[in-house]
């Protein structure tokens, strides 16, 4: 989980904080205060230190908010929970209203297959410190890093406006042709050479390395601001303490996370007194939010919540009033309202949430309703006995999927458990498949976990991937959950139980892998039949498709060699992978 360090006397003066008491009462007062944040603190202050150079480290618990991984974002939800000022951003644009802005950033056709977009602002009128510019430098790492997947996503720099010519150009560049004095370097070195030689340049070289041409802000001098998303120039991209004016601009490949990263530094850099000037990006091509985007942009929807439903999930009956008032003290704006909740038809009585600026995680009305808990207080519910005795029991694909996993231990397999999520290159493209039904996160933590898998093969590859060094054969299975889009779902999407098989072997064949599943159903007392696949991760010829009761419910054959090629595989393997629910 995120951890952030504040300067404490920053904190408590953004936070209107004022703690009283002994050192254990205000440290009391403040981890029970930072649970509207979904945070603790990790290790308070040395109080023999003066003020000024006291330090809180704290850890968020949630990686939905990044919006809190600074001190003023942290600060700002723990002074609206406690006086529910609610803060005013009026340089905001929204769309079909852009705010006026006097800097312009040209973003060129090239950058469109590389790195798409970018959002931009000043921040100006006030000298930086010490503290704020240390601030600055973790947020921006911290929202690169987690939110921005390690810069693949989202990355940020900041520069002095003093030397910069407007209008700044956002381009896409041969890597051989350009050169410039990095940050943290005494020569110029082409961008290739910055991907070989610089400390930044080798961490984050996964990022373009590939690409055939990459990007590079420059203003209209021609003067380079950075290479995003590896470094800054050691010229315009090098602010120091002291510096009054700088243009913080986000480049990445989700135009969403760029705006929301962009409306956070906003906010942040606002709330500490700087005043926010909008800078409008101009693109060569169409965006989601249009081919003229003037940032901070506003692009949050708003989200309905019934008020059935926040009965239902927080088990207290709760009327407009309350819940507004409750969604105030986290910072939100909402209305009582008659409408329908997303993926329903039928009106209901209920709140109408417009997230604050700095948010973009009201996925669901359950997050609507999880931020009326949150602003409510969790002490003020009273605490209730169970009303239903009952008594747990396995349901019945539990006892039939301990039934498949004893067939298979007998049969010699070992029994593995891994993740149910993954990335794209795992779960999709090492398996030759084209990811039509695969679920995607709407916000990741890590690109190596932002899909939900939709089957079992892949995970038993990543584990033979790693065994070549073991004796043959290796034969692995698992029972677990999977999920894949099913439009004919309420919400689109559909959870079914699978087994899923691995055997390694310079032995295995199609034949193998048939003799298996007949031993598996004479076991069950199932009787299927088999045709021709055309899974992609199979052998043309050598996989076949399990039918049961007139309908698909597995597959199975000799994996393809691109797959296992793929994963680094030198033996040849068999594989399958069956839906226990349709047997049950």
């Amino acid at each position: 989980m995120p951890k952030i360090e504040v300067n404490e006397a920053v904190f408590y003066a953004l936070a209107d904080w004022n703690p009283q008491g002994t050192a254990e009462d205000q440290r009391a007062a403040l981890e029970a205060v930072l649970t509207c944040a979904k945070a603790e603190l990790d290790e308070d202050s040395d109080k023999r230190l003066p003020a000024p150079q006291r330090t809180l480290k704290i850890e968020l618990n949630d990686t939905n908010r990044p919006d809190l991984w600074g001190t003023a974002g942290c600060a700002r939800q723990l002074r609206i929970y406690q006086s529910n000022p609610q803060p005013q951003y009026p340089f905001f644009s929204v769309p079909g209203k852009p705010q006026k802005a006097q800097r312009q950033v040209l973003v060129e056709a090239g950058v469109q297959g590389v790195r798409p977009y970018l959002a931009g602002f000043i921040a100006a009128g006030k000298e930086i410190s010490d503290a704020s510019l240390r601030d600055m430098i973790q947020t921006q790492e911290k929202l690169a890093w987690n939110f921005g997947r390690k810069r693949r996503t989202i990355s940020m720099g900041l520069y002095r406006i003093a030397a910069i010519t407007w209008p700044i150009m956002y381009k896409a560049v041969d890597p051989d042709a350009v050169s410039f004095v990095p940050l943290q370097w005494d020569v110029p070195l082409t961008l290739t050479e910055i991907l070989k030689q610089h400390p930044k340049g080798k961490e984050y070289a996964f990022i373009q390395e590939h690409e055939p041409l990459h990007p590079l802000l420059v203003d209209a001098s021609g003067a380079i601001l950075s290479y995003p998303p590896i470094i800054n120039s050691a010229d315009l991209g090098a602010v120091q303490v002291g510096d009054q004016d700088l243009f913080v601009e986000i480049t990445g490949t989700d135009m969403p996370s760029v705006s929301l990263a962009a409306s956070i530094m906003a906010c942040d850099l606002a709330d500490q007194g700087y005043t926010i000037e909008p800078v409008a990006v101009v693109y060569a091509y169409d965006t989601p939010f249009g081919r003229t985007v003037t940032s901070p942009y506003y692009f949050q929807e708003p989200v309905f919540c019934s008020l059935r439903r926040i009965h239902q999930l927080l088990g207290e009956k709760l009327d407009g009033a309350a819940c507004i008032a409750a969604l105030e003290r986290m910072g939100c704006r909402a209305e009582q309202v008659t409408a329908c909740e997303r993926g329903e038809s039928a009106e209901s009585p209920g709140i109408r949430l417009y997230p604050p600026e700095y948010r973009n995680d009201f996925l669901h009305a359950a997050d609507v309703a999880e931020d009326v808990m949150i602003g409510r207080g969790l002490g003020s519910f009273s605490p209730e006995r169970p009303r239903d005795f009952t008594i747990g029991r396995l349901t019945p694909i539990t006892s039939f999927s301990r039934k498949v996993k004893a067939i298979f231990v007998g049969l010699g397999y070992q029994e593995m458990i891994y993740n149910y999520l993954g990335s794209r290159k795992d779960l999709v493209d090492k398996m030759r498949g084209d990811g039509s039904r695969i679920i995607r996160i709407a916000n990741p933590m890590s690109e190596h976990y932002e899909y939900v898998r939709d089957g079992i093969i892949a995970s038993l590859l990543m584990s033979e991937s790693v065994s070549g060094h073991s004796g043959y054969p290796h034969q692995v299975f698992e029972i677990g959950k999977v999920a894949y889009q099913d439009v004919q779902e309420n919400d689109g999407a559909c959870t079914r139980q699978y087994l899923g098989l691995l055997t390694a072997d310079k032995d295995a064949t199609f034949n193998t892998a048939a003799g298996q599943l007949q031993t598996l159903f004479y076991y069950l007392d199932r009787t299927y039949t088999v045709e021709e696949s055309q899974d992609p991760r199979f052998i043309p010829g050598r996989g076949a498709r399990i039918r049961y009761r007139g309908q698909s419910i597995g597959v199975f054959g000799e994996l393809h060699p691109a797959v296992l090629e793929n994963w680094g595989i030198t033996v040849p393997c068999i594989a399958a992978e069956l839906d226990l629910d349709a047997l049950v």
